[in-house]
């Protein structure tokens, strides 16, 4: 019969095992330097742009844009402006700061910007969001 395959269930079972984990991926070595570098990004809160992180790190900003979109999945303008905006959203969480300075401190080219980035990640306000987390 068609589509058969002799010995037990445990018999496949097992040859089908060894034939899968037989095909493992292998590291990418590639993995553990993006890895760090996104891990740069979320504690080093100095970072802002882009070309100066590519430089502190001795990457071309092209080759530091290829290496997010392929092993993250976005830019690692992205990845900075995401954690840029979790630290607004903490500062906001400890009172209504200077929006205007913020906005200077987070690499933002003005308050405008912050405020729209802020809404769109936290779903309110700046300002909305400081008065219900205070």
């Amino acid at each position: 019969m068609a589509g058969t395959c002799d010995g037990t269930d445990t018999a496949r079972c097992r040859a089908l095992d060894a034939l899968l984990t037989s095909w493992g991926p292998s590291a990418d070595p590639v993995d553990d330097e993006v890895v760090a570098l996104v891990e740069a990004i979320r504690t080093d809160r100095t970072v802002l742009r882009v070309d100066d992180f590519a430089r502190r790190y001795g990457l071309s900003t092209r080759r530091l844009q290829r290496l997010f979109l392929t092993h993250v999945g976005v830019g690692p303008k992205w990845v900075i402006r995401r954690y840029r905006l979790h630290e607004a959203i903490e500062r906001a969480a400890d009172g209504p700061p200077d929006w205007a300075t913020l906005a200077a401190d987070l690499g933002y080219s003005d308050q405008a910007h912050l405020v729209r980035d802020f809404t769109a990640a936290a779903g309110v306000s700046p300002a909305a969001y400081a008065r219900t987390a205070g």
